[in-house]
């Protein structure tokens, strides 16, 4: 996925007005001495019409769409740049209602510094002189966001951003409830899930919205015909689910569920048995009756 002039000069100035990057720039200032002076003169700092000319252009490398499972790894690699011609790599953190956090490296002296990172889940993969990316590990709900590399090199500067998204399988449970009718409930996925009923029928499918960013998603069906059994399906990105429910003649007799029903048939069993007894008993004194006249 690209992006667009207008997205790339609104992170360049969230990139520049971040703390953090004021916190760091004397550290990215030039090396008074040595081989890098001439070189980061003009790749780092660079005459105003270069400035203008860079806010302009698009990254070197287009940004990219990310979907990693809660609790598991995630790893952002940089450009495919030779290290020993990066001067300065940045990675800009963006994540939901946080201040943006830096993490930065500086090759000449073999330094990493950062501003605003409190999350110790977000690290450098490895070692910075050997390995430029950056990891997640484990992932949560709360790392949705942008995460952008910053190369300043001897060829010239270089991007890359990934948009990532966190995904959450949903909980799914199929049970029946009152007056004949079955619930399907998709609890806490990430995206919302969807749900389909097998054979079809009059449903309503309603939706919970929780503060980490993931849905619930609950459909309640009913059906005239009265089905023996039902399926419901639910479908997510994290992969698909299939739940079936034997329907009990308490979901659809009288509008009883299955466990007052019993109840009533015991109650009646028990009268019925009551009566029996008590008509045996009046017969067997009947005949005794009779035999004693005799």
């Amino acid at each position: 996925m690209t992006v667009s002039p207008l997205e790339f000069l609104t992170l360049r100035w969230v990139y520049s007005k971040s703390p953090a990057i004021h916190q760091l720039q004397s550290w990215f200032s030039c090396p008074s001495t040595g081989s890098l002076r001439g070189f980061c003169s003009a790749s780092v700092n660079g005459s105003s019409t270069d400035k203008r000319q860079r806010k302009l252009e698009l990254p070197a490398e287009a940004n990219a769409s990310l979907s990693v499972p809660v609790d598991t790894k995630a790893v952002f690699d940089c450009p495919s740049i030779l290290l020993t011609s990066v001067v300065v790599t940045t990675w800009q953190i963006i994540l939901r209602d946080k201040l943006s956090c830096t993490r930065a490296y500086r090759r000449d002296r073999n330094e990493t510094k950062e501003g605003n990172c409190t999350d110790e889940r977000i690290t450098w993969a490895s070692r910075p002189d050997e390995n430029l990316a950056l990891q997640i590990d484990p992932v949560a709900t709360t790392h949705d966001g942008f995460y952008m590399c910053q190369m300043v090199t001897h060829f010239g500067n270089f991007h890359r951003g990934y948009h990532l998204q966190v995904l959450v399988p949903p909980e799914v449970t199929l049970f029946q409830g009152k007056n004949g009718i079955a619930v399907c409930r998709a609890a806490a996925g990430k995206p919302a899930a969807q749900i389909s009923w097998n054979p079809e029928g009059d449903c309503v499918t309603e939706q919970e919205h929780w503060a980490n960013g993931t849905v619930t998603v609950q459909s309640t069906c009913r059906w005239e015909d009265r089905p023996v059994s039902v399926s419901c399906s639910v479908s997510h990105v994290t992969g698909n689910k299939s739940l079936s429910l034997e329907l009990s003649l308490g979901l659809i007799i009288r509008g009883f569920p299955a466990s007052s029903l019993l109840v009533i048939l015991y109650v009646k069993f028990a009268l019925f048995l009551v009566i029996l007894v008590i008509v045996a008993f009046i017969y067997f004194q009947r005949i005794n009756g009779c035999r004693a006249r005799k």
